[in-house]
C-alpha cells in the first residue's frame, strides 16, 4: 500500500460552506489549555450532517464487527497472505464488503480507500478511510485486540472518525470540534474523553508498533524503541495502531508513536486523539502524518517529549 498516498485538496466549488468546526475537542474540557492541540477550522460541506453521519459510520462500523465475529476470533487460525509479511482472513474481506456497500449506497460521490481492495475515487475530496480489520494478526491469534477502523475526510482535513472493537464491545467516536466520546458495555451512555494529562516521561506508557516490513527498513523503529524504553514506565505494542490512538484519547495510553503505516491505519485514531484534547504530528513535528504515515500523539507535554526523544535519534 505504500505507493497509495493522501493529495491534499480543497473543498468542491460547488460545496459552500455551512459552519465552522474548529479540529481539536477543547470545548469538550473547558478550563485546558492545550498548546499546540487547536489546529485550524474545518468548513463542513453543506451537504453533510456529521452528527447524522457519525452516528451512520459508527452503526457501519459495529455492524462490521458482528461480520468479524460470525467469523469466530475464539480461536487460532491460519491467514491467507498477500504479501510476504502481510496477512488477511476472510473476516477482514467480509467487514470490508459490508462497509464499502454501506457507503457507496449511502454517499455514491464519496471516494472510499480501504485496506484489502476497495479503491473508489480521487482523495482530493470528500474521502472514506477504512480498515476493515485493523490487528488481523491478533484476530488471527484470538488475541481480543482488533478494531475495524472509519475516518471521512475532505482533503487532507479530518472531518469525523470511529474505531469499533469488537471482541471488547466498545466504540469509540470523534467529530471535528465536538469531541470525542466512548460507548461500552459497562456505561448506560457515551462518556466524554480527554487524553491524559501527565507531562514527565518516566510516568508514562506509550504504545508503538513495527513495521511488518521491519527487516527490510533502515528506519525500523528498533532503536527509538531501545531509546525510550530505558526513559518511560512502560511501553506496549498490542497490534492494532487504531485501538493505540483510540487508548491516546481515553487516557488509557500516554503517548503513541509509530512509522510506515498506511492512511486506513491511522485516519480514524488521530481525530480522536485530536479530539479529546491532545496533540498528533509526524516525527518531524509537522502535520504530515497522513501522507507520510509516520504519527506521534498524546497530550500536549507528553507529544513534546515523546517528539524531542524521537528526534534526538536512536542510539548507536
Amino acid at each position: 500500500m505504500d505507493s497509495i498516498r493522501a493529495r491534499p485538496g480543497l473543498l468542491h466549488p460547488d460545496q459552500r460552506v455551512r459552519d465552522q468546526v474548529p479540529q481539536s475537542g477543547h470545548e469538550a474540557h473547558p478550563g485546558r489549555s492545550l498548546p499546540g492541540a487547536r489546529l485550524p477550522l474545518v468548513a463542513t460541506p453543506v451537504s453533510l450532517d456529521l452528527a447524522d453521519v457519525l452516528a451512520f459510520a459508527s452503526a457501519t462500523a459495529e455492524d462490521a464487527g458482528r461480520e468479524i465475529l460470525e467469523r469466530d476470533g475464539l480461536f487460532p487460525q491460519a491467514p491467507s497472505m498477500k504479501g510476504l509479511r502481510d496477512p488477511v482472513t476472510e473476516a477482514d474481506l467480509a467487514s470490508e464488503r459490508l462497509i464499502v456497500e454501506r457507503l457507496t449506497g449511502r454517499f455514491p460521490d464519496h471516494a472510499i480507500f480501504a485496506e484489502e481492495e476497495t479503491r473508489v475515487g480521487s482523495r482530493a475530496g470528500l474521502t472514506w478511510y477504512v480498515d476493515p480489520l485493523d490487528g488481523t494478526v491478533n484476530f488471527s491469534q484470538a488475541h481480543p485486540f482488533f478494531a475495524v477502523s472509519l475516518a471521512l475526510y475532505d482533503g487532507p482535513r479530518p472531518l469525523l472518525g470511529v474505531v469499533h472493537a469488537p471482541r471488547l464491545g466498545e466504540t469509540f467516536a470523534a467529530a471535528a470540534g465536538r469531541g470525542a466520546t466512548l460507548r461500552s458495555p459497562t456505561q448506560a451512555a457515551a462518556q466524554p474523553l480527554s487524553v491524559s494529562s501527565k507531562q514527565a516521561l518516566i510516568e508514562a506508557v506509550l504504545a508503538t508498533g513495527f513495521a511488518y516490513r521491519r527487516h527490510e527498513l533502515v528506519d525500523n523503529n528498533v532503536g527509538h524503541f531501545a531509546r525510550l524504553v530505558l526513559q518511560v514506565r512502560g511501553i506496549r505494542r498490542a497490534g492494532s495502531a487504531a485501538l493505540d490512538l483510540a487508548y491516546v484519547a481515553a487516557g488509557r495510553l500516554d503517548g503513541y508513536w509509530e512509522s510506515d503505516l498506511n492512511p486506513f491505519d491511522l485516519a480514524a485514531g488521530a481525530l480522536l486523539v485530536q479530539a479529546a484534547g491532545g496533540v498528533v504530528s509526524d516525527m518531524h513535528g509537522g502535520q504530515d502524518w497522513l501522507q507520510s504515515g509516520s504519527i506521534v500523539a498524546g497530550g500536549a507535554a507528553m507529544h513534546a517529549a515523546v517528539l524531542q526523544q524521537l528526534q534526538a535519534g536512536a542510539p548507536s
